[in-house]
């Protein structure tokens, strides 16, 4: 066991997961502040668009991403993500349009698109089946740290510096985790050259059959991602709560604290049946959030919401990677990532449209939430068969 973990847990492995860390809070740091920063900018019923249209291009980008990944190598696709972070926060503050604004945050997406593709591909790569789920809840720990502590840094900057100040300090975590991850090492072994052929993408390279269970838990799940994050800034400051980012530390400090946990029970209990808990705690959670009347109760479900998909999020990536084609591994997480970011977009959007800057529609708008929460239950419990994942945990075992 000792020496499994010196492999699992090497110099790289570390170098991973802190640039990890410095990537998901330059571009989650922002996410706060943008509600307000589109209002000043007179595109107040756009707020909907605001991760929308984040994910629409991080969708778009995951086949070409997974494809890139798997043929040039994991460290050209992640620094190209961490690259789009530093570019993207660099020109917020040049903004003086909507539209302009909007098409940033189209092109901010490509980040997402391209570095957690590669580096799921690149953990895949140097740690071991029986310790997968150990390994990408760790790597997730280190994401959900960058998210918990992202947005209350943003907050904190923007109201004591300005939103300027903000986004520049966004582009320097950027920056400095490309800088880190320049450091390690490249882990795909047989490498292409850059032609035009890496870029022409076929539907085989949009969805990998092998990886549709869960893939679909994931899509149905996500729905209420998308939704949480564009809601929060709306129901803090409902709830009395100015500091936008501190709704955001509660989700991703329990999101931070689960993950590591779910990913080493998914390897000895299997990924179902941490999957089945996961998904009825964010259920609740859901509900929680619709009915909260009171800033407890509303900080109360987010720290439910973030213990469930702090442990829906590794162990569904560790279950998809179980799946996967290793020669196609890359194509494999890009059509998990693709369900995912379609999942969130679709929830942003829907949010967005349902609640209509009116607060008497927040229950409403988390309905479908828990609707698509309870049909990823039923299909875990009735229509999955568990052969395939009982393989897995035996040869874990």
């Amino acid at each position: 066991m000792t020496g499994a973990k010196e492999k699992i847990y090497t110099t790289q492995f570390w170098l991973l997961c802190l640039s990890s860390v410095l990537f998901f809070a330059s571009f989650n740091m922002i996410i706060p502040e943008l509600p307000d920063y589109l209002t000043k900018l007179g595109g107040a019923e756009y707020k909907g668009l605001i991760i929308a249209l984040f994910t629409v291009t991080a969708m778009l980008s995951r086949p070409f991403s997974g494809k890139l990944a798997d043929r040039l190598g994991r460290k050209p696709v992640i620094i190209f993500g961490a690259l789009v972070c530093v570019l993207c926060s660099l020109l917020y503050p040049l903004l003086s349009t909507v539209s302009g604004f909007l098409l940033l945050r189209l092109l901010h997406g490509f980040s997402t698109g391209f570095s957690p593709t590669g580096v799921s591909a690149y953990v895949a790569d140097i740690v071991p089946a029986e310790r997968r789920g150990e390994a990408m809840g760790m790597v997730g720990t280190a994401g959900a740290l960058g998210m918990a502590g992202g947005p209350a840094l943003g907050g904190a900057v923007a109201n004591q510096l300005g939103l300027n100040v903000m986004f520049y300090v966004s582009s320097f975590l950027a920056l400095a985790s490309i800088s880190i991850f320049l450091r390690v090492k490249e882990t795909l072994k047989e490498k292409h050259d850059l032609n035009w052929r890496v870029l022409k993408v076929s539907w085989s390279d949009v969805y990998e059959p092998l990886v549709f269970a869960p893939c679909l838990v994931m899509m149905l799940t996500a729905y209420a991602y998308g939704t949480v994050y564009t809601m929060l800034p709306d129901l803090g400051f409902t709830m009395g709560i100015k500091n936008k980012g501190l709704l955001f530390l509660f989700l991703t400090l329990a999101s931070f604290f689960v993950r590591l946990i779910a990913g080493k029970a998914s390897d000895v209990y299997g990924r179902v049946a941490i999957l089945r808990v996961s998904v009825v705690m964010i259920l609740l959670a859901m509900l929680v959030i619709s009915l909260a009347d009171s800033a407890w109760m509303l900080i109360l479900g987010v720290c439910l919401y973030g213990l469930g998909q702090g442990s829906t999020s590794p162990t569904l990536l560790a279950w998809a990677t179980d799946l996967s084609d290793e020669k196609f591994r890359g194509r494999a997480i890009a059509c998990f990532y693709i369900c995912m970011e379609f999942g969130i977009g679709i929830g942003a959007f829907c949010a967005g449209l349902i609640f209509a800057n009116d607060t008497a529609n927040f229950f409403v708008t988390f309905v479908p939430c828990v609707v698509l929460a309870a049909i990823a239950f039923i299909f875990l419990v009735m229509s999955y068969k568990e052969k395939i994942e009982k393989r897995f945990v035996n040869s874990a075992s």
